[in-house]
């Protein structure tokens, strides 16, 4: 398969990437990675009129702790976040990065480029959305940031609009004490999961008092479960209390169905995902596991 005809712009700055971006407005994709715009161009899915290839800025290529948070250029790899000293910061990040596809795709692939593609079967949009931080957003009107709990909005879509680039997202640092663990069932080893979940907990003593969910596949987005994450808070998390958390994970959620598998089947798949999640990131919060 061979892409439709598309103009190709090589901008040598971040300042050129954004002027060239508002001039195309709707006509022109960031071309960063290319691990999943590439082939749904391929396959005449993507038809944009012009690509701007980011891979000469290399300012955009940076992955550093600053101001209580991880910020990850729109030019950083997935593959960064295993090995690089600052993504120790946020393990969950790094547990997420590393079921993304296959060693070969995340060499490749950005950071940035997983969370603005949105794909609501995707790890790294998850994991962000429980991390907690936000986007930074560049265009002809400026720099905005924009929470990551608003900046999913459907299918494939976010809230970066026309002529506008991701240049940035910051996730938030937790303190000590904080367990993880993303979780996901999927048909093979780096297909995308028919559901996962990303879980964060911070223990005050044996008291959780602060919890993070959000699971992927179930929704046209990722989505937080903030039931779960009440039923944790001020409580001491034993079986009960984790199992009453489980449920109101999955309450209300109506997946679609699709050849992996209906919605039935995706909300128990997801259940399981949310029960094994819960018990390690706490096992990891009480010193128990690494």
């Amino acid at each position: 398969m061979k892409p439709p005809p598309f103009t190709y712009h090589a901008p040598a700055t971040g300042r050129e990437v954004v002027a060239t971006l508002a001039g195309l407005g709707e006509e022109g994709r960031v071309l960063a990675g290319g691990q999943s715009l590439v082939p749904l161009m391929n396959f005449r899915l993507a038809q944009p009129a012009h690509l701007v290839d980011i891979n000469r800025v290399d300012e955009l290529d940076y992955l550093r702790r600053e101001d209580g948070a991880l910020a990850i250029g729109a030019r950083a790899r997935q593959s960064a976040l295993e090995r690089e000293e600052a993504a120790r910061s946020v393990p969950l990040l790094a547990e997420a990065g590393a079921l993304v596809a296959h060693p070969a795709i995340r060499h490749r692939g950005t950071v940035c480029g997983s969370v603005a593609h949105a794909d609501p079967a995707a790890e790294l949009p998850a994991a962000f959305l429980a991390q907690g931080g936000e986007a930074v957003l560049r265009g002809p009107g400026g720099e905005r940031r924009v929470p990551f709990a608003d900046l999913f909005q459907g299918p494939f879509t976010t809230a970066v609009g026309p002529g506008e680039l991701l240049t940035e997202v910051r996730a938030e640092l937790w303190p000590d004490r904080t367990g993880h663990a993303f979780v996901e069932f999927a048909r093979r080893d780096g297909d995308f999961a028919i559901a996962g979940a990303a879980v964060l907990l911070h223990l005050d003593g044996a008291i959780v008092d602060r919890a993070a969910i959000a699971l992927c596949g179930v929704a046209p987005t990722p989505v937080r479960a903030g039931g779960a994450e009440e039923a944790l808070a001020g409580q001491e998390p034993g079986d009960e209390v984790i199992a009453e958390a489980v449920e109101a994970s999955v309450r209300g959620l109506t997946p679609a169905s699709d050849l992996h598998g209906g919605t039935d089947y995706r909300v128990r798949v997801a259940r399981a995902c949310v029960r094994r999640a819960l018990r390690l990131a706490l096992a990891r919060a009480r010193g128990e596991r690494q």
